[in-house]
């Protein structure tokens, strides 16, 4: 029976959600908050320690993001992020600020002001001062900039200005000043002191005369903009702690400019070739994987503008990752629906199974790359944490759109009846589709793959693998690893310039300004980038005196990136600690949903992944930063995502049989399975490919890297799930077959794995 109000439903939902997404886009793309590395702006990393040199407590800590925060405000920065983090730190993160210097000085600086007598006597301090009571004004008589100030206790006050009134001249100044050191005088040229240009010495009135009022007034040589900053500062109030820079990231407006049009556009490649791949292959279901993919998208960046996140550059390639992941999901389940159309069943027939026989695989595969996401949020730091977060909300939704909403609008056309004698709409091949009275089987269905023996090959590539290895570790031990300072510490300048740059013409530049380089490395498509690393970590006024000449010389501000040495060892731990966790997470998983001997499969073939990326990275001396943890991580989530897949069609097709007698038996099965998901790990593989050869071609400089470790972890992700994690397997499972009579009980096995079915 027919059913044409399933087609028009269909039609109205498609329609009902390319309006949603039509109209409601634009505003949820302009109000995301991008990441520094998009819009220029600063990150900074404070070690956070008392005024007598202790650990701060927590109230201290708190206490000190009060005043920060009061600080910020003052700058207009529309979405700060400033957050605790363990060992007593402040990360402040400031996006889209304009003037980086200024905004840096104005958070560092510890605003204790103190009013003093000529001989340094301290007479009143930020506490004396009424909360919010300073305001940037205008002298009534001249009109120049000048803060006033309101105090608490005005009898106080009076007190101390007629003990200064009775002293007579010189000694009845009252000095105020900013940041106080000892051993600074009163007398101008002994006490301006230059910190971003800005005096610590703030004036110093005559007082003739007992002020008993509450109202004070601060004059001196300001401009409107400074006393904006002044009393900006003394209302946030004198910090508790002193404030060390550990960590820090300035990156110019240009370059996030650059950075944001560049990925975008490879972003958009990267997603428009996995559509066009998507309906060449798979026809319908592709056209119905189009449209889900098109919701996800929207639904990610509306679950990002909702909850305030802020996506990075590594954030949206997460996010076309994520559409990778997405498209898995359903490549996996349109292949299990070829087959079943391939065996003889109805479309109907074939829509049924294939959803029921791929959600094991699909569910598996998620929860991995789930785990390996969860664990780079935990320990990763900064634009890695905003890759970890999209990767999360990737995964989650392509749950909703990939896995329920591509089965409810293809339901709608497979149970309208309408499709019942379109089974080549679903991209098989006439000559391949079999009578369902021949009785054959998915396991007995030939493939492109028959000529492969993968099992009894298997010693060829454990043989190259291992030669490879070897080779890895003599290549790691000659040349090691070239780490990037988030490892080894130490700064990393960027410069970008309207003209074609060279090395010579970088070296003299740096050494006009007193800050010379032997490392320097040129890039960009018109050679207009130059790369700069130095082994001492930058503070704020190297940075300013770097980025104002790069400015004057070349037309941009410079980006710059400096991790102090405590704070580069903290990461390495971090990562190699996240790397750890992660993959005893997997193995304990894949124990679990499946048996322990898969398990070690699993996880020899990651860490042969891992060590293929390592290997080659320093091979060709690729820099190795928090990126690349990224993407290894990433990796392991796409590797062990293969390698459940090919596991789970192993377990189908084992609870089909009752009693595997040989190891020829089991070798059969293994094959059969691989040869059945290769054609699902090709395509999966070639769709994220297409993707990350995007971004690495037409994607930012700063994430070329991270593509180029995704690449070849995609490639020999799919060579070890077939060669190295299956193979494993089959040879544990031929002891336990040898240990045990010859024989394996499958009835038993379905038991432990707790169904003769496959998980639904």
């Amino acid at each position: 029976m027919k059913l044409k109000s399933r087609i028009i439903a269909f039609f109205i939902v498609v329609a009902v959600l390319l309006t949603i997404i039509g109209t409601q886009s634009k505003s949820v793309v302009k109000d995301i908050n991008l990441g520094l590395d998009l819009q220029g702006g600063f990150e900074v990393l404070y070690e956070v320690k008392t005024l007598d040199g202790k650990t701060p407590t927590e109230k201290d800590l708190q206490a000190t993001v009060t005043a920060i925060q009061e600080r910020v405000n003052v700058l207009g920065v529309s979405e700060p992020s400033i957050q605790i983090e363990n060992g007593g730190r402040v990360r402040v993160q400031l996006a889209g600020v304009k003037d980086q210097e200024s905004a840096r000085e104005l958070l560092s600086t510890q605003a204790n002001l103190t009013f003093r007598d000529v001989n340094d006597k301290v007479l009143l301090d930020g506490s004396d001062l009424k909360q919010g009571g300073a305001k940037d004004a205008f002298n009534s008589e001249n009109g120049s900039p000048i803060v006033t100030l309101t105090m608490k206790d005005a009898q106080k006050f009076g007190k101390i200005t007629k003990e200064l009134a009775d002293k007579g001249y010189p000694n009845n100044m009252l000095v105020i000043w900013l940041d106080y050191k000892k051993g600074d005088s009163y007398k101008k040229e002994a006490a301006i002191e230059q910190a971003g240009g800005k005096p610590k010495y703030m004036s110093a009135a005559t007082v003739n005369q007992p002020i008993t009022s509450t109202g004070v007034e601060i004059s001196g040589n300001f401009t409107v903009k400074e006393t904006k900053d002044l009393a900006g500062i003394l209302n946030a109030g004198s910090l508790p702690v002193k404030l060390k820079e550990v960590y820090s990231t300035s990156v110019g407006a240009q370059f996030g400019q650059e950075a944001l049009s560049s990925t975008v556009f490879a972003a958009i490649i990267g997603v428009l070739a996995i559509f066009v791949f998507m309906l060449l292959v798979y026809r319908l279901p592709g056209v119905v994987a189009i449209i889900t993919l098109t919701v996800f998208t929207f639904i990610t960046l509306w679950i990002f503008e909702m909850i305030n996140a802020i996506l990075t550059l590594p954030g949206i390639a997460a996010l076309v990752l994520g559409i990778g992941m997405a498209v898995d999901a359903n490549i996996l389940m349109y292949e299990r629906m070829k087959e079943e159309i391939r065996v003889g069943k109805t479309v109907k027939q074939a829509f049924v199974e294939g959803s029921k026989n791929s959600f094991s695989a699909i569910f598996d595969a998620n929860i991995t790359t789930l785990l390996a996401a969860a664990v780079l949020f935990v320990f990763g730091v900064s634009s890695v944490k905003g890759f970890a977060t999209t990767l999360i909300i990737s995964i989650l939704v392509s749950f909703l759109t990939a896995v329920w909403g591509a089965r409810v609008l293809l339901g709608l056309l497979v149970n309208s009846g309408y499709l019942d004698n379109k089974k080549t709409w679903f991209g098989v091949k006439k000559d391949r589709i079999h009578d369902s009275s021949e009785g054959i089987q998915t396991l007995d269905l030939k493939t492109k793959f028959d000529r492969f023996d993968f099992v009894h090959t298997r010693k060829r590539f454990f043989a190259a693998s291992a030669i490879f290895i070897l080779a890895g570790m003599v290549v790691l031990g000659v040349f090691k690893l070239n780490l990037g300072i988030d490892f080894s510490s130490g700064s990393r300048v960027q410069i970008q310039s309207e003209q074609k740059l060279t090395t010579e013409k970088v070296s003299e530049f740096l050494e006009t300004i007193d800050y010379p380089a032997t490392d320097i490395v040129i890039g960009g498509d018109k050679s207009d980038h130059a790369v700069i690393r130095y082994d001492k970590d930058f503070n704020k006024d190297d940075v300013k005196i770097i980025n104002n000449a790069a400015e004057k010389e070349f037309g941009h501000k410079a980006s710059i990136s400096s991790v102090s040495p405590a704070v580069g060892k903290e990461i390495a731990k971090n990562a190699v600690m996240a790397l750890a966790i992660a993959a005893l997470g997997i193995i304990i998983y894949v124990a679990i949903r499946f048996e322990w001997r898969m398990g070690v499969g699993a996880i020899v073939s990651l860490l042969h992944d891992v060590f293929f990326m390592v290997a080659l990275f320093s091979l060709f001396r690729l820099e190795v930063d928090m990126t690349f943890i990224a993407a290894v991580l990433t990796v392991v989530g796409y590797s062990i995502n293969d390698t459940i897949v090919t596991f789970d069609r192993i377990r189908e097709n084992l609870h089909r049989v009752k009693i595997i007698n040989t190891a020829e038996e089991l070798a059969h099965i293994v094959n059969k399975s691989l040869r059945q998901t290769l054609g699902r790990s090709v395509n999966t593989v070639l769709t994220v490919i297409v993707v990350v050869v995007a971004l690495l071609l037409f994607g930012a400089p700063s994430i070329t890297n991270f593509s180029i470790a995704l690449l070849i972890g995609l490639i020999t992700g799919m060579y070890s799930s077939i060669y190295i994690a299956a193979q494993i397997w089959y040879v544990l499972k031929v002891r336990q077959m040898k240990k045990k009579g010859g024989k394996v009980n499958v009835e038993k096995k379905k038991r432990e794995w707790g169904s003769d079915e496959p998980m639904v």
